[in-house]
């Protein structure tokens, strides 16, 4: 059978892209309910935005012994006159500095979450999440995105996605920090002991190391250059470590979502004991 070589005959139909999808805004085929996830996402992520922020700039009950917030940790600096603050011997360099610009509110905080926040932010996995619900590019797999000239992202004004490889290694930084700060919530006092707050920690650390360790960038250090498995024992060992964090990376949006509340469920949870608005149930006695 002769198969046509004029490009008009190839030429999608009217009204619709390559591919056969529907030109338009939002114009698909799809029967399902697709604009479910975009929805959830976008509502989401922008709760987590606002509490984020909002705890961030507070400065204040972010730390109930043994508990640290893990959106103030590591400490670099303690404001001792912070109500619900860590003691200064808790922080890397001790008390605030009395140079700090006097227009920038005083909190840990912000010397800490862009950190992980850039982490985040760059991850191939939350690029297609926001970059379907917020910029509707597209809103849905075989969905029409918003009318725009062809597509520049990654190669113009998105360069810096391209810092995600490196803001992994920070990440890898933060795993360690925040299992320790995990281990030392068994300890109130110098006593050991569990709190439903030591519980909470745990659960913490183990979620962000799940999403961390799923990272594509990792994933890619590890074996993703190897062209031979089997060419030697260093070989060998780089894809055991390929495989176990290919299983974290078959599991990244779920871990990706789980750490993202938790971590505002941990803050969430130090304040509001912090303040005494709620008990830690623990095996201290007070």
């Amino acid at each position: 059978m002769a198969v046509s070589t004029n490009p008009a005959d190839h030429a999608p139909a009217a009204g619709t892209r390559p591919g056969g999808h529907k030109d338009g805004f939002r114009a698909t085929s799809r029967k399902d309910h697709w604009a479910t996830e975009p929805l959830a996402v976008l509502i989401g992520l922008s709760l987590f935005i606002i509490y984020a922020t909002w705890a961030a700039f507070q400065g204040n009950h972010y730390y109930v012994s043994p508990y640290l917030s893990p959106f103030y940790s590591p400490l670099l600096w303690v404001n001792p006159d912070a109500a619900g603050a860590a003691p200064v011997a808790h922080a890397w360099f001790g008390s605030w500095p009395q140079w700090w610009p006097a227009f920038i509110p005083i909190s840990p905080s912000i010397l800490i979450l862009p950190f992980p926040g850039a982490f985040r932010f760059t991850c191939y996995y939350y690029r297609k999440a926001y970059y379907r619900s917020f910029a509707g590019m597209p809103p849905g797999c075989a969905v029409g995105p918003i009318p725009q000239h062809p597509y520049k992202g990654e190669t113009k004004f998105l360069l810096f996605q391209n810092l995600h490889r490196y803001a992994m290694y920070i990440a890898l930084i933060f795993v360690v920090v925040l299992w320790t700060d995990a281990v030392r919530a068994f300890f109130k006092d110098g006593r050991f002991g569990i709190g439903v707050g030591t519980v909470v920690l745990i659960i913490n650390a183990a979620l962000l190391s799940g999403y961390t360790f799923g990272c594509h960038s990792l994933r890619h250090l590890v074996g993703g250059r190897l062209d031979c498995f089997s060419c030697s024992s260093s070989c060998e060992a780089r894809h055991s470590l390929w495989s176990k964090i290919t299983g974290f990376n078959e599991r990244h949006m779920q871990y990706a979502w789980m750490s993202l509340f938790w971590v505002a469920f941990t803050d969430f949870y130090v304040r509001m004991v912090s303040l005494g608005y709620i008990p830690d149930f623990n095996t201290w006695g007070r």
